[in-house]
């Protein structure tokens, strides 16, 4: 008992003296039994499932990284919701859009009839207002296959003169009724004055007739020649809001003797400022176009939902609403704040949510590993530590964001791993160090394949880690030449998983034929980096930019 107390006491005392500096005076925290099913805190090697997220983005200054929506998950989630089958293309058939947009419309078709009556009753002139994009036309194809979630307005003209996209679900039926019962149809959209005909030639190509027309159409001015703003629509600013545009538009149908009796839009900002006697929000979770109130108007029912329940396998998007599911748009400003990205897609390097996080982490780490490590090599049990590369000693965020735009693009990021562009990941050189200090010999395992070895050593040399050699550094096979599956992995298919990988791995790295080695933690940023055992703890770090299963 008396060298027990004596090695934890030496090891606290390394730890303090070694993390001082960047972190502060701290008290060593004694090591306690930690089920190698679950992380370093008790937490269960598995994603979280329900989340707090305002639309602003916002909430990456205040969740943590395993609060925000991972992206690929929310990807995933929305093309289940599609019945995109991975090519970025939505069913036309059969998926829980379409069934959820027929549940709507029968619904909203059931109340035209007492609609119209009352409006008539009344003496007035009943009109519905539709928006385009994901109101009457689909634009899935284009925002997913065509641009990656990542908007392009010169593609997107391209798409709309060439008149691509299909009628959203259901609505055909809805507005065709609507007509037949005598309401004057409305189109009210933000795409611009230019494409004014190419999109009403689209709308009466898939279906809806001479529902719309050109005098009852509704496109933003461009502000060249003769399309500039009319006089109806007034801004707070020298740049009209979508809701000062749309609800003045509004006001101006109204005016006209219309009594617009429903309001149809995919976007709570097609919806907001009056001027309707009721809305209908239709879903989206592929774009959030927000915009403020009108002027001394507050709607705050006019907004999207704040907490979402979400599988990482992409599953809830066959059990959750529309409204249910991240939007993709608020999912990247919460990253980004989380980051410190001023939405350049570089992320801060000196102050974020993201680094404070890191810095509490390997804080709370390294005096824990100081001592595991310590005692350990003073009883002869030739500890070690295994750390995953990217996000775990090299940050890929940059890459990942400014360059591939969360699109992964293997061969870019070939390029970077080749050329050693990637900056540590904060306060992980700190960590490295204390371990190694204390006795532990540090064991590289990424999923970086064998061509990318030497760069990814080279890498972390230059950005101040120490202690990284070739003999204990594991990549992946590339299948070609000698780099070859080694004859400890064991797979149960033809393709190895991640999990098979890295666990069976570090089962090699405690085996005498490699090093027997005690690993007393293996460090990650994918719960797949952790899983299978094969550590004394498992420690997860954050990151919400990439899911690999």
């Amino acid at each position: 008992m008396r060298i027990r107390k004596s090695t934890t006491t030496i090891a606290a005392a390394l730890a303090l003296t070694l993390g001082a500096t960047l972190f502060g005076a701290s008290s060593a925290q004694a090591a306690s039994p930690v089920n190698p099913g679950r992380g370093s805190n008790g937490q269960l090697l598995q994603p979280r499932t329900q989340f707090t997220m305002a639309p602003d983005g916002s909430s990456g200054a205040t969740q943590g990284g395993e609060g925000i929506p991972n992206i690929d998950s929310v990807k995933k989630t929305i093309a289940t919701y599609y019945g995109d089958p991975g090519t970025g293309i939505a069913s036309k058939t059969s998926s829980p859009y379409i069934s959820e947009m027929t549940r709507i419309v029968a619904q909203q078709s059931r109340s035209l009839t007492s609609i119209y009556r009352t409006a008539i009753n009344q003496h007035k002139k009943p009109a519905i207002v539709f928006d385009a994009d994901d109101t009457t036309l689909m634009t899935y194809d284009m925002e997913v296959a065509d641009m990656h979630f990542t908007f392009d307005p010169a593609e997107q003209d391209v798409w709309v003169q060439d008149q691509r996209f299909p009628a959203t679900p259901a609505i055909v039926s809805l507005v065709a009724q609507a007509k037949a019962m005598g309401f004057t149809i409305f189109g009210l959209t933000g795409r611009n004055d230019d494409q004014k005909a190419a999109t009403l030639g689209n709308l009466r190509k898939v279906g809806y007739g001479d529902a719309f027309t050109a005098d009852r159409f509704y496109t933003k001015w461009t502000g060249k020649g003769a399309s500039q703003q009319p006089s109806y629509v007034t801004c707070a600013a020298a740049s009209c809001t979508t809701v000062e545009y749309k609800a003045l538009t509004r006001k101006h149908i109204e005016s006209l003797g219309y009594d617009i009796t429903l309001n149809v839009g995919d976007q709570w900002s097609d919806l907001q400022g009056g001027y309707a006697d009721r809305i209908l929000k239709l879903p989206n979770p592929t774009y959030y176009l927000p915009s403020a109130d009108l002027p001394g108007v507050s709607e705050p029912r006019l907004a999207p939902r704040t907490h979402f329940i979400m599988k990482a396998d992409g599953s809830s998007g066959a059990t959750q609403s529309g409204e249910g599911i991240p939007n993709i748009d608020s999912v990247k400003k919460t990253i980004a704040t989380y980051y410190g990205d001023p939405g350049t897609g570089i992320a801060s390097k000196t102050s974020s949510p993201y680094i404070s996080e890191m810095k509490s982490i390997v804080s709370k780490e390294a005096y824990r590993v100081a001592g595991e490590c310590y005692v350990a090599s003073k009883r002869h049990q030739n500890p070690a530590i295994v750390i995953d590369a990217d996000d775990t000693t090299l940050w890929t965020y940059d890459m990942e964001v400014a360059d591939m735009h969360f699109t992964f693009d293997p061969a870019e990021q070939d390029v970077w791993v080749q050329d050693e562009r990637f900056p540590a990941t904060p306060s992980m050189t700190t960590l490295a160090a204390v371990a190694q200090k204390a006795g532990c010999t540090l064991i590289g395992l990424t999923g970086r394949n064998d061509d990318q070895k030497a760069a990814t050593l080279g890498n972390l040399a230059k950005v101040g880690y120490t202690g990284f050699t070739p003999a204990n550094y594991y990549t992946k096979w590339t299948g070609v030449g000698a780099s070859q599956k080694p004859s400890y992995v064991t797979c149960a298919t033809a393709k190895c998983t991640t999990i098979e990988y890295k666990s069976q791995t570090r089962a090699h790295v405690e085996s005498a034929a490699g090093g027997h080695y005690d690993i007393v933690a293996n460090y990650g940023d994918q719960f797949s980096d952790l899983i299978g055992g094969h550590a004394g703890r498992a420690v997860k770090l954050p990151n919400p930019t990439y899911y690999l299963p």
